[in-house]
Formats: structure tokens, C-alpha cells, sequence
């Protein structure tokens, strides 16, 4: 409704937000192909405007009219006359003729605007809001009912907004052939306004909306304050559906309008929007500046303004204009630590009521939400009376505000503040949004996510590698909307470490109550152990410790994580296990005040962590080198010297490695690493390694029932050059492949990246015949000169080795070429299964040979690394493990499977502890889950060609991990998936570095 009585009388705008436009709109066509103004929102350069003036007749003292037919074309048309403070009595009505169809448009009602809205300035005219009516050749106004005289020099004006190749032409940009205007030479030398926690939207700025900049010689005003304190919503009176195509245009004719009709110094509004979402630059100053628009009158001092383009009266405004507006206030108030659905305070600049009938004392203080409608601060209807409802949709649509970090390591901190850290970094941070309204929060380092937590949480943790860091935290609201805090500074000061081996020692045992309650460990719930001090690990110095942990009697499937004191737990594992299912794992977890916490997921669990080595940054410890594999010990047919028979009960098998080729002698030789396979045991029972001569402990390396066939990772300290095996219950076979070891003397391999590339693959005949593997049979693969290996001086390559289409049960062992090949196996397989594993295998004669012991099978080899016995390559460091990557939480990459030919890439330089420059290769446990159909994941270095190398073959729902050492480039790698759709996880555990 339009001007009605009961408005008159209460002295109310009635529709109308003031500055304000209406739309017209004619019967016939689109009026989008033949619109004065151009189609879309990127016009190539300024456009200049024209106004063209037509004298109303005068037909009595309180009438005039004017008509004008066969016009040239114009978009928006407005009365104005001589003197701004003069009233009209009475009601103004217009209406156009579109250019296309010559059809007349109904009357539609003018509103005078409010006088003084850009302030009093001089020359400035009164005049109605200006409509909107697209393209039109005739317009006609009438003056009438009103019982004072008209105002002296009232005129009908036509603005033609626009165009290019048409009477309004694009002009040269200020700087290409014209002087700047005083305008933009101000804005420019403004410094860039305060970063905000809210991403900056999406804007079309004033030269892509063809701002015509010699309007505005002016220059912007700042707010006296500096800061933005509210956001007002308006509406632009849009009295008939209007065209997006069409906004651009009606924004050139709204500045036009407001310039040369109005008198003023730029178009009122701070910031518009359209039905369709998209935002425009309004007053000139800069979208990142507090600038001060004319849209409230009284309240322009301390607020900025949106304005939708649309009438709101009957209807609420679309949801993308409402998702624009929200992300307009997220932005600008997150500039200022104001939260968009809080409430601030504001001093009245004039004495006045709002709609709701509010006086306004200038010169006072009252409250206001921080996103108001205009009719809050004025005596106007807008933004709507469907409009305004929806405000507090709006309010709540944001993110999470006034995000920041208040502490690190639990020492205040201010936004753009420096703090310091030996590594462990815990950051305590707040936000005014409920905890309810938001879904997680993520810690940032160098911009990249390195931790979750729950939105609830106030607290995160993690380790820092050596150097500077840039901190910062980032939410995610339960609307998806995403905010992310002003960084603060860590400078970590992060010791190189290595690696001292002890004799394994039992820690913890929940069955017992040995370092814990006796009790299992529930869902959710959480064990802490103290390690420094003790079992021979020092009291300080520390870093991490090296522990084989087992989960036992499960109740249901779940998984364990193992995590420093004083962290906050982040989503990385380390045991996943079936209900009733034992399994152990080798872990190493940072230290920070000599605790570390163990997490259970589900059910109830035991839990039995024993330590078998610890890192120290006092430069003390050894050197890894590699070695085999090869077959030391295999109870079944008396490898290693020992009886062949099962180990009985409480049985003990010495092992003497002295023998063993390839290793040191024993005083050099400080530990070894063993792939430990029980097998055949005829009960539940379990295996302890410890160094021979020493007193066993309770520690165990392998957990196992009966028939069971289980192998594990085991670092054992060697004393003597012997190592023993102990079997608590029943009988076993024991199996150990030695695939390194640890040696005081420095001597010893370099490592270097290559690939991942692919070898070999029987199924295709690359590298070696096209056929499957027989039973006994033997293939030979060159190496050395290809693919990128040196012809010469390579010493052993690291290959990742698949089985796949095995017709029965076997195993396939990868030797050096023209040795005799051990019993030592790499891959065990049952008949359909695809299996991979990574091998380091000496090379002799540049050639490495792979043997099948039964039925037949494909074999595909993929080379991700070599060593050299010259000073090229790199030197290995531990880390974690700790979670780089999850698609299933999106963390690290997009929160998504990885979708058919899909590629992810994954930023692992400076992140959770990886130096941000010289790492040459990473060590990750890559987990494939869920997936749709079979397929293979292959991880190559980022930016580099991908070759037809795999790393995991997997069939469709099956959950399969591999351990993949890949180059680096550029701090990232990337994973590909081959088909299907699947979730990948990353954990690294350490990397090589120059």
C-alpha cells in the first residue's frame, strides 16, 4: 500500500526506503534486450549517465502535469523542483511507456524525500525517489489534490543510465587519457581497513558496475570514530518484479539520480543487493573502509547500510538476497569485534521518532541490535513489512563472532600479538556464538588446518615445527558459514632429537592396574600414563616416547588414540580393532610434561602400552640403516639356530645376530627392527622381544588367540649381538625378518625421493612378461638406470609391491637379484585377496627379483625411493603419528570422497611439526575407507605428471591401509583415485629432509 491515509497522518514514508527507488515495470517483453541500461554487472568501464529535464505546465496553483511522448530512451525518472526544504501538497504520480511495446505502465505514487539526508549542502534540490521503469520512450506526471501552492521550478527528470555504443557511452578510465578525480585520489591513499574475522564477500565494485567517477569529485568521508558499530537493511520500493540483468543498471541510475538530481556528494547507500544475491559497491571509499553513506537519517555517524533492491511490503525478501545481506554484516562488523546478533549503542544525530514511535534526543545514546531495519532509527516503513521480519533470520545466519585467540601455552595473548614455544602449542580462544550454533573449530597454522575440535570446545593443541607460525582459528557454524580469528605469532624454537632404543619395559596395564586403574578403559574414556622418570626414561629432556600399545578383549569395534597431556585430542588413531579382536601397534607420541593420554572411541577395552624407546634432544642416540630383509628366525624349520619346534609355555628362544650379514658388529649395534609373525599358536597368549641377557619385563610385542596369524613392528635393543623372544602361554611359531637397524657410528646410506613410478605390472607385461606369477616361479626387474634410478651406486630401492588375482593362498618374497633367495616374505595373501606392502630391498647388478611360493598371481611393483652409498640424499626424521588428512571430517582437503579420476591435494610442509622448507619426502600411513567399487589410490608429488604407479588396491568396501614414502614438491602431495568414490586417511610418521 502507497501513501495511505493513516500514514499521512502519522507523518510516516510510507513503502519507501529513503534514498529510494521503485520499478515500474510495463506489459509486453522482457525489457532486458532493449534496457537502457546494460545486461550485466561488468560494463568494461565507467559509463556516463545523462538526466534530461522537462518543466511541469502549471494547470492551476496546486496542479501541473507534464507528457512526453517519443522521448529518447531513459530507465529511471524522478520529480524534483528548485527549493530542498519546499513540501509538495498533495500526490505526485508517474508513469512511462516502454520503448518496445508502446503499452503505458499503471500511475504509480512518488514519495518526496527527505530533506538533509547527505547533510545540508548547497544547491541541493527537492525531489520524489527516483523509478525504476527499464526501458522507456514517454513518461507522464501529474500533480494534484493538494490545497497550498506547488513549489516554484518543479521538473520531470529521465535518467538514461547508460551504455555502451549508445548516447550514454563508456567513458576512459581517470588515469587513462583524464586526471584522477579527487575522489578516487583520496580513496586511494587510504591505508587497507581492519582485516575481519567474516570472509570478505564477493562485490561488484563501482568501475565493473560503470560508476561514472566524474561525479564524485567530492572524495569519500570516514566515520569520525573509525568503526562501524550496526548495519542498517533498506529497500528500494520496488513496486513491480524487476530483472537481475536490469541491476547494475538500476544502480548507475540510483547514483546518477542521487548526484544530479538530488544534489548529492555520491549514491546513498554503503552497500545494495539484488533478489538474486549479488552484492554492489555503493558509496565510494572502499568496501574494507568505514565509510559514511546517506541511508538513516541520524544514524549515519556510526553504522553503514545494505539496500535490496525490491519492494518488501507484501512479500519477505528471496533467500540469496538474505544470505547477501548476512554476509555484507558478517564482514563489516567482523572488521570491528561486533558480533551481527548482539546489540550496541548509538548517539542520535537529530531529534525525531522512528516508526515504532521512539523519540531521538541529538546528541544521546540508545540501544540498538546491531543489524537493524531502517525504520528502527527512522519514521519509514522500511525495509518492509516483510522485510523486517526476517532480520533476525539474518542475524542468526552468520558465523561464529567475534572469534579470537585469548591465550597460547596458557599466556594471554592479543590479536596480532607474538608469542613463544619449545613446540607444544595449546591456544585457548572464545567466540560470542553459542556453542549449539556451532559445529568445529580447526587451528590454523600458516593457514593450514593441523587440528579439530567439537564446537564446544575452547581449547586446541598441537606441536610446532622449528620457526615462525602464523596461528589463527577457524569455525565452522552449523549453517556452513565460516569464520576464522585475527592470527597471533608463534615462534617455535624446536630441538633436533634422536632416537635412544631401552630395553621394552611394561608400562600400563589396565587388566592389572599397573600405570592406570585397574579397569577397562570406557567409551569416551580417557587413561593418563607418566613416562618421564620413569623405567630408566629421563625426567626431562624428552621429547617423545616409543611405545608398542595393544588393545585387548574389546567389547565392540572402535579405535585408540595416543596423545600428549595438556593437548587437546585431535581425530588421529592409532588402534583400530574388531570387537574381541587383540591387536597391537608400535606408536610414537610426543611428550610435553612427561604424561601422555590414551583415548578409547567405543565399548570398553583394556589397554597394555610397553616403552621401547625414547627421543632426547641432548644429541645422544643413533642412526638408522637398512638391511634385508631377510629371514633370521622361523621356529618351523630352525632359521637362526634355534630348535625347530613351537616356543612352549614360558619358553625362550635367544636369537644371536652376530651371524647375520649386513650388520655391524655388536658394539656398534644398538637395536634392531624386526617383523615379528606369530603363527600356528594352539591359545591366546603373547610374545615378549627384549635384549638378551637382561631381565624380561612384562612388556609385549605381539597379542594373539589361538589359530590366530599376527605379525607386528618391533624396535628391540641388542646386547651382545642377541636379541630373545619369550611366549607367555600354549605354543607358537615364531617368524622374525630383520628389515634394519639402529648403529652409533654414523656410517651408513643416503636417501633419496623418486617416483612414485611404475616398475612393473604383470598384467600388462611393463618391466617384466605379461603373465601371472606361477607357483615357484621367479621374475626378474631392472632397476638401477631407469625411471630416473642412477645407473650406478644405488645400494637398495624402497618399493611398494601389490598382489593382486592370487588364485590360492601364498606368500611372495623380494630378494636382491643373483642371491640366493632366504625364506623371508614381504607379502602373505589368501586366494581373491589384493595386497600391498612396501619393501626396501637391496639391489645387486642393478636387478631385484620377486618369488611366488604357490597357485599364481599378479604382481605390480611401484618405486617411490632408493639408496645411495655416495653423500647425495637425505636424513630421516620421526614425527607423529598424527592426522594430516581425513575426508571424511574434511580435514586437510574438502570434506568429501574422493570421486572417480578425483584428485586431492595435501599441504604437508610446515605443518604438525614438518619443517616448512627442505623436506624432500614424507612418511604417511594412507588408509583407504568406504569405497564404492575396486580401485587403486596412487600419492605422487604434487604438480608432477601422475604415472600409472598405485600405492593401495582395494575392492569395494573393503578398509585397507599402506605406508607410502612420497617426494615433495612445493610442501604438498597430491592422492588419485581411479574409480568409485572413496575416504582417505593420512597419518604421517616422519619424513627425510636435505
Amino acid at each position: 500500500m502507497r501513501a495511505t491515509a493513516l500514514a499521512a497522518a502519522l507523518g510516516v514514508v510510507a513503502t519507501l526506503c529513503l534514498p529510494g527507488v521503485a520499478v515500474a515495470a510495463g506489459p509486453g517483453t522482457d525489457r532486458a534486450g532493449s534496457s537502457a541500461s546494460g545486461a550485466s554487472a561488468g560494463t568494461g568501464g565507467p559509463v556516463e549517465g545523462t538526466v534530461r529535464r522537462l518543466a511541469l505546465e502549471p494547470r492551476s496553483a496546486t496542479e501541473a502535469a507534464v507528457s512526453a511522448h517519443g522521448t529518447q530512451r531513459f530507465g529511471l525518472m524522478g520529480v524534483s523542483w528548485k527549493d530542498a526544504a519546499a513540501e509538495v501538497q498533495g500526490k505526485i504520480e508517474a508513469r512511462s511507456r516502454n520503448a518496445v511495446t508502446g503499452a503505458w505502465t499503471q500511475w504509480v505514487t512518488l514519495e518526496p524525500l527527505k530533506a538533509g539526508l547527505d547533510g545540508d549542502r548547497p544547491g541541493a534540490r527537492g525531489a520524489t525517489e527516483p523509478v525504476w521503469v527499464g526501458a522507456a520512450d514517454g513518461a507522464e506526471v501529474r500533480v494534484s489534490g493538494g490545497t497550498a501552492a506547488l513549489p516554484a521550478g518543479l521538473e520531470l527528470d529521465l535518467v538514461d543510465p547508460g551504455t555502451a555504443g549508445r548516447g550514454g557511452a563508456a567513458k576512459s578510465e581517470p588515469g587513462r587519457g583524464a586526471p584522477a578525480s579527487g575522489a578516487r585520489a583520496a580513496a586511494a591513499a587510504v591505508a587497507p581497513g581492519p582485516e575481519s574475522t567474516a570472509p570478505r564477500p564477493d562485490v561488484i565494485s563501482r568501475a565493473q558496475w560503470g560508476a561514472d567517477e566524474s561525479l564524485n569529485n567530492e572524495g569519500p568521508i570516514y566515520l569520525a570514530g573509525g568503526k562501524i558499530k550496526a548495519l542498517f537493511v533498506h529497500h528500494t520500493a520496488a513496486t513491480a518484479p524487476y530483472e537481475c540483468t536490469d541491476s547494475a543498471a538500476i544502480v548507475r541510475g540510483l547514483h546518477v539520480y542521487h548526484v544530479k538530481t538530488n544534489g548529492w556528494r555520491d549514491l546513498g547507500y554503503n552497500f545494495l543487493v539484488d533478489k538474486c544475491g549479488t552484492l554492489f559497491e555503493g558509496r565510494q571509499g572502499g568496501v574494507d573502509q568505514p565509510v559514511m553513506g546517506a541511508h538513516t537519517y541520524g544514524f549515519n555517524s556510526e553504522s553503514t547500510s545494505v539496500a535490496v533492491l525490491g519492494d518488501y511490503t507484501n512479500a519477505g525478501a528471496s533467500p540469496a538476497a538474505l544470505d547477501g545481506i548476512a554476509n555484507m554484516a558478517a564482514y563489516k562488523l567482523g572488521q570491528y569485534d561486533v558480533d551481527m546478533d548482539g546489540t550496541t549503542t548509538l548517539t542520535a544525530g537529530a531529534t525525531q521518532k522512528n516508526y515504532a514511535g521512539t523519540s531521538f534526543t541529538a546528541g544521546q545514546p540508545y540501544q540498538f541490535r546491531t543489524v537493524s531495519g531502517h525504520r528502527d532509527g527512522f519514521n519509514t516503513e522500511c525495509p518492509g513489512h516483510q522485510l523486517y521480519p526476517q532480520l533476525d533470520t539474518i542475524r542468526k545466519s552468520g558465523p561464529a563472532a567475534r572469534l579470537k585467540i585469548s591465550a597460547v601455552n596458557e599466556q594471554p595473548v592479543a590479536p596480532g600479538g607474538t608469542a613463544k614455544t619449545p613446540g607444544q602449542l595449546v591456544v585457548d580462544f572464545s567466540t560470542s556464538t553459542a556453542s549449539g550454533l556451532v559445529n568445529s573449530f580447526e587451528l590454523l597454522v600458516d593457514g593450514t588446518p593441523v587440528a579439530t575440535v567439537a564446537g564446544d570446545a575452547t581449547r586446541v593443541a598441537t606441536m610446532l615445527g622449528l620457526g615462525s607460525h602464523r596461528v589463527q582459528i577457524r569455525a565452522t557454524a552449523k549453517n556452513g558459514k565460516v569464520s576464522t580469528s585475527l592470527p597471533v605469532t608463534v615462534e617455535a624454537d624446536v630441538s633436533d632429537v634422536k632416537y635412544v632404543p631401552v630395553q621394552p619395559k611394561r608400562l600400563m596395564d589396565t587388566r592389572a592396574g599397573l600405570g592406570a586403574p585397574q579397569a577397562k578403559v570406557g567409551p569416551g574414556g580417557v587413561v593418563a600414563l607418566k613416562v618421564a622418570g620413569v623405567q630408566g626414561v629421563p625426567a626431562y629432556g624428552v621429547s617423545s616416547v616409543v611405545l608398542n600399545v595393544t588393545a585387548t578383549n574389546p567389547t565392540e569395534a572402535g579405535h585408540v588414540s595416543v596423545y600428549p597431556n595438556g593437548t587437546v585430542r585431535t581425530s588421529a588413531s592409532n588402534l583400530n580393532f574388531a570387537p574381541g579382536q587383540t591387536i597391537p601397534n608400535l606408536v610414537v607420541v610426543p611428550v610435553h610434561d612427561g604424561i601422555v593420554q590414551f583415548y578409547n572411541s567405543a565399548g570398553t577395552v583394556d589397554l597394555i602400552a610397553d616403552i621401547t624407546g625414547y627421543f632426547l634432544a641432548s644429541g645422544e642416540g643413533g642412526t638408522h640403516m637398512n638391511v634385508g630383509p631377510k629371514r633370521v628366525l622361523d621356529t618351523r624349520d630352525g632359521t637362526g639356530g634355534v630348535p625347530t619346534a613351537p616356543v612352549g609355555q614360558g619358553g625362550v628362544l635367544d636369537l644371536d645376530l652376530s651371524a647375520v650379514d649386513g650388520l655391524p658388529a655388536p658394539d656398534s649395534l644398538t637395536a634392531v627392527v624386526l617383523n615379528v609373525t606369530a603363527t600356528n599358536p594352539t591359545q591366546p597368549s603373547f610374545v615378549s622381544v627384549y635384549p638378551t641377557g637382561t631381565t624380561r619385563t612384562s612388556a609385549s610385542n605381539l597379542n594373539f588367540t589361538a589359530g590366530q596369524t599376527i605379525p607386528n613392528l618391533v624396535i628391540v635393543p641388542v646386547v651382545n649381538g642377541k636379541v630373545s623372544f619369550y611366549n607367555n602361554a600354549g605354543s607358537v611359531d615364531l617368524i622374525a625378518d630383520i628389515t634394519g637397524y639402529f648403529t652409533a657410528s654414523g656410517a651408513g646410506a643416503k636417501h633419496s625421493n623418486l617416483g612414485p613410478k611404475r616398475l612393473m605390472d604383470t598384467r600388462e607385461g611393463l618391466g617384466v612378461a605379461k603373465a601371472p606369477v606361477g607357483q615357484g616361479g621367479v621374475v626378474t626387474l631392472t632397476v638401477a638406470g631407469v625411471e630416473g634410478v642412477p645407473a650406478t651406486g644405488v645400494t637398495a630401492v624402497i618399493l611398494n609391491v601389490t598382489a593382486t588375482n592370487p588364485t590360492t593362498s601364498s606368500h611372495v618374497s623380494v630378494y636382491p637379484s643373483g642371491t640366493t633367495r632366504t625364506s623371508a616374505s614381504n607379502l602373505n595373501f589368501t586366494a581373491g585377496q589384493t595386497i600391498p606392502n612396501l619393501v626396501i630391498v637391496p639391489v645387486v647388478n642393478g636387478k631385484v627379483s620377486f618369488y611366488n611360493n604357490a597357485g599364481s598371481v599378479d604382481l605390480i611393483a611401484d618405486i617411490t625411493g632408493y639408496f645411495t652409498a655416495s653423500g647425495a640424499g637425505a636424513k630421516h626424521s620421526n614425527l607423529g603419528p598424527k592426522r594430516l588428512m581425513d575426508t571424511r571430517e574434511g580435514l586437510g582437503v574438502a570434506k568429501a570422497p574422493v570421486g572417480q579420476g578425483g584428485v586431492v591435494t595435501l599441504t604437508v610442509a610446515g605443518v604438525e611439526g614438518v619443517p616448512a622448507t627442505g623436506v624432500t619426502a614424507v612418511i604417511l600411513n594412507v588408509t583407504a575407507t568406504n569405497p564404492t567399487t575396486s580401485s587403486h589410490v596412487s600419492v605422487y608429488p604434487s604438480g608432477t605428471t601422475r604415472t600409472s604407479a598405485s600405492n593401495l588396491n582395494f575392492t569395494a568396501g573393503q578398509t585397507i591401509p599402506n605406508l607410502v614414502i612420497v617426494p615433495v614438491v612445493d610442501g604438498k602431495v597430491s592422492f588419485y583415485n581411479n574409480a568409485g568414490s572413496v575416504d582417505l586417511i593420512a597419518d604421517i610418521t616422519g619424513y627425510f629432509s636435505k
